[in-house]
């Protein structure tokens, strides 16, 4: 748009440095806690140990994703594009503060869920997947990010939505999640309806079902031949979500 200024300049352009802009275009980010890293001892007996997703793997993960784009099955061509696009904001810093963290099992990615702060009270859900098969693996992601926003974050709010109807199923109806009225409230996947869980919830029923669904809790002794075997992330060579 341009517009004839009212008054004599001295200078008609002026020439911005893009290290300017960044700071308005890049979200000043909140001082989150870490993931500490945990290990879980699967259903099938597997080991698996979860922690935070390095900002080098992103270029790995987004080209998995590229892959489940391409299944017309269960709302994974949705899923698969919209956690691309939450891996490319992560990467690019366009993503206002968020997290990933990944499931590995002996260095083989098994498992994902990443969400983001909107506020120090609302951690919004954004995905969850099990990149394997076996063993209550999306279970245990679901049951890891929320234990992240409530027991490590101190959020007092999550909000989640659901594209599929397994997922809906599980988590929505499993946890009994109320939901705020629509369309006065919507979450930012699609605009579909908000399903939360308070923090009272959480305590009061939530883990409990969760961990009921996991079969295990996570344990934060993780030894370091553990953390170093899965030091470095190898994706799935096959899709089987």
């Amino acid at each position: 748009m341009y517009i004839d200024p009212p008054e004599k300049v001295s200078q008609e352009q002026i020439t911005i440095d893009v290290r300017e802009i960044e700071p308005l275009l890049e979200a000043p980010p909140m001082d989150l806690k870490p993931w500490p890293g945990a290990k879980i001892t699967l259903k099938d007996g597997r080991q698996m140990y979860i922690r935070e997703a390095k900002l080098e793997e992103a270029p790995m993960m987004i080209a998995y994703m590229k892959r489940v784009m391409e299944i017309e099955r269960d709302f994974y061509d949705v899923v698969g594009a919209r956690v691309l696009a939450e891996l490319l904001g992560w990467q690019r810093k366009r993503l206002k503060d968020p997290y990933v963290l990944v499931g590995l099992i002996n260095g083989q990615w098994v498992g994902f869920a990443n969400g983001r702060l909107m506020s120090q009270d609302i951690n919004i859900s954004l995905h969850t997947m099990a990149l394997a098969r076996g063993g209550r693996i999306g279970a245990v992601m679901y049951y890891t990010k929320a234990y992240y926003a409530f027991e490590i974050l101190g959020n007092k709010e999550w909000w989640a939505t659901y594209e599929s109807y397994n997922g809906w199923h599980r988590w929505g109806l499993g946890m009994a999640q109320p939901s705020y009225p629509w369309p006065e409230y919507q979450h930012e996947l699609g605009g579909a309806r908000v399903y939360y869980v308070t923090k009272k919830y959480w305590d009061s029923m939530v883990k409990n079902y969760a961990r009921q669904m996991v079969g295990a809790d996570l344990d934060f002794n993780v030894p370091d031949e553990l953390v170093k075997a899965n030091e470095v992330m190898i994706a799935p060579e096959e899709v089987l979500v």
